[in-house]
């Protein structure tokens, strides 16, 4: 950012999100020398105001229901910033176009919460607010979501740490956990569209497992999956691609390469077998039951290793 042009566009179109930097008291005077008044002229004149609001507002946004602060930016997720308040995190779309994946995520969150078996919710987070703010003429919709489950890591992390591959006898939780969350997820009519890595977490002392990042989730009929991670490309299966009609066979497949990429070569034949399966080229072929997959899983995870007990995990 070297000219009072490129500092008026920022702060027109940032808004909320223009000092999440480490240094915002030094991104204020950088931008304010660039449009003060004195200095840019009367086109710097609206830009230098806006700032000066941002600046003197800065930290806190409010909603019908309540007032939330983004002092403390906990994640970058795909779409949105995510901010630690009270009730969880403060989950705020970085560009206004996204605002519809938002909505998506408060949609299939309600129904969730409406249809679901309440023994499971805690496999998803909790809706605890949505609304829309608006920081002058840029309207940005934002999620308050909360969940039970602290010290969560990502899938992400756990591939990252175990690069040589995951026991199967500790992927077979995770495993067991997240086709819980998809089984309540498909009762009540909802399909995730992104069982990526990064919004799988995990709880590894008491074995919790909780799937985030609705925005991508189709909850409608007919409806098909919004948008794909550019970087995950390789993870969706063809009717994602393809724009066609998603179904439980979609969510069932992501959740299998995610399982058979974790365990790598330490997965047995059977279990790869297994995996394999839930990830044929054509959707009528796959499983598309979460609950009867997970009755499957138990039985060859019972072949394989005996009786189920509890396995100490740490990262």
């Amino acid at each position: 950012m070297t000219t009072t042009a490129e500092a008026i566009e920022l702060i027109m179109h940032r808004g909320s999100t223009l000092f999440d930097g480490d240094d915002p008291a030094g991104t204020y005077r950088r931008l304010a020398r660039l449009t003060h008044p004195d200095t840019a002229g009367p086109q710097g004149a609206a830009a230098f105001a806006r700032l000066s609001d941002l600046w003197r507002n800065r930290g806190t946004i409010r909603s019908a229901a309540g007032v939330y602060s983004t002092a403390t930016l906990a994640f970058e997720g795909d779409l949105a910033n995510l901010y630690a308040v009270p009730d969880g995190h403060l989950k705020l779309v970085r560009d206004p176009a996204c605002n519809d994946l938002m909505a998506r995520e408060a949609a299939a969150l309600r129904r969730i919460a409406e249809r679901g078996d309440p023994r499971y919710l805690p496999y998803v987070p909790r809706l605890v607010d949505s609304f829309r703010h608006k920081d002058g003429t840029v309207t940005r919709r934002g999620n308050v979501l909360a969940t039970t489950a602290g010290g969560l890591h990502s899938l992400a992390e756990v591939a990252r740490r175990r690069p040589d591959g995951l026991d199967p006898r500790d992927a077979a939780w995770m495993w067991r956990r997240l086709l819980v969350a998809l089984g309540l997820a498909h009762r009540a009519g909802v399909v995730h569209g992104a069982v990526l890595p990064e919004h799988v977490l995990i709880e590894p002392h008491d074995h919790g497992v909780v799937l985030v990042d609705w925005c991508y989730s189709a909850s409608e009929p007919g409806e098909r999956i919004p948008a794909i991670v550019p970087h995950r490309r390789d993870h969706y299966p063809a009717e994602v691609l393809a724009r066609e009609t998603p179904g439980p066979y979609t969510d069932l497949a992501m959740a299998a390469r995610l399982m058979a990429d974790l365990m790598r070569d330490l997965a047995p034949p059977a279990l790869r077998r297994f995996a394999d399966g839930c990830r044929l080229s054509s959707p009528r072929q796959r499983p598309d039951d979460a609950w009867k997959l997970l009755g499957e899983l138990d039985d060859l995870l019972h072949r394989l290793y005996g009786p189920r007990k509890f396995r100490p995990f740490a990262l």
